[in-house]
């Protein structure tokens, strides 16, 4: 295969390998460095790529499986705040954990463009943050048989060959992957689309609510089994009542924030929080992605941070 010809062929692989990645892995850094690996080896060993035993895809998958699978060797599960203990009952956020230990954000114009909506709709909820966490519990080799099985519909005999094992072996780890992701799917929530004008409309309540430090008006927008957590702090709470009124207690710290809407991350609404300098020039504090259930807030991951990131999720570097 020629260079020219390996480069067109295996350019348009980055996006699914992205997602693929991603859903592995549940960390956005790691995933630039899991999908270059990926192609670079692809690259140097297209010479040996056999068309007759396997699709392009199909092979490249093979090697984004083995680069995954060696980033995870020993790695800790990532999480979300509510996947590593209780909810919290008072303000104290403790010692903030390694950035290790949490599945990450990532924004989803960095993953393959879908034109039909029933695709994208199940591409959005594939990368779902509440998903993608989900996926952290299982072990990686049966992640990567659900994930090219149920997700991006490889076949049992292609799943085998990506895995280098029996189909017998492949189908068993994946009843075994099911098992255990069932136990730990996340609730139905509605797919983040900013072009919703009620999810448009529930966003600028809630940042109206924040910046006029409404905490009545903000209660009345979170669902009844809100969640609200802040990597990289273990710290989260659980309803309406405790989230509004850590949000009262924090007045004074976020007197003078402000928040703009940023691009669908994760399958997620997000906005950009910014907070004055010493100057007063308000800059990059936290990125936060919301869920949304029956036009009601149901979950608040409110990383803090993350300003090199801000430009990924369509967030200026300053307001």
């Amino acid at each position: 295969m020629s260079a020219p010809y390996a480069e067109t062929a295996l350019e348009p692989l980055r996006g699914p390998l992205t997602g693929y990645c991603y859903r592995m892995l549940g960390a956005a850094g790691e995933v630039d460095d899991a999908v270059q690996e990926t192609l670079l080896r692809a690259h140097r060993n297209l010479p040996r790529y056999d068309a007759a035993r396997a699709s392009l895809s199909t092979w490249v998958h093979a090697i984004a499986t083995n680069v995954c699978l060696d980033l995870l060797r020993g790695a800790r599960r990532r999480a979300l705040p509510w996947d590593l203990g209780p909810a919290s009952t008072t303000g104290e956020l403790g010692a903030p954990l390694p950035a290790a230990q949490w599945v990450e954000p990532l924004a989803d114009s960095r993953l393959q463009q879908v034109a039909d909506p029933s695709e994208l709709a199940v591409r959005r909820e594939s990368v779902r943050l509440a998903f993608v966490a989900a996926l952290q519990w299982l072990p990686p080799r049966q992640r990567a048989v659900l994930v090219l099985r149920d997700v991006l519909a490889f076949s049992a005999a292609e799943t085998a060959q990506i895995l280098e094992c029996s189909a017998a072996a492949a189908n068993s780890a994946l009843q075994r992957a099911r098992a255990t992701l069932e136990q730990h799917r996340p609730a139905p929530a509605q797919a983040a689309d900013p072009d919703d004008p009620a999810q448009r409309q529930l966003l600028r309540d809630y940042v109206d609510a924040f910046e006029s430090h409404d905490v009545d008006r903000l209660i009345g927008l979170l669902a009844d089994d809100v969640r609200f957590g802040m990597p990289p702090f273990l710290w989260w709470l659980h309803g309406p009542q405790r989230v509004g009124a850590a949000m009262e207690a924090g007045a004074e710290y976020c007197a003078h924030d402000r928040m703009v809407p940023g691009d669908v991350a994760s399958g997620c609404l997000t906005l950009g929080q910014y907070r004055p300098d010493r100057d007063g020039v308000l800059r990059p504090f936290a990125v936060l992605l919301l869920e949304v259930r029956s036009d009601r807030i149901t979950e608040i991951v409110t990383y803090l941070g993350r300003g090199e990131r801000f430009a990924e999720f369509g967030l200026p570097p300053q307001l």
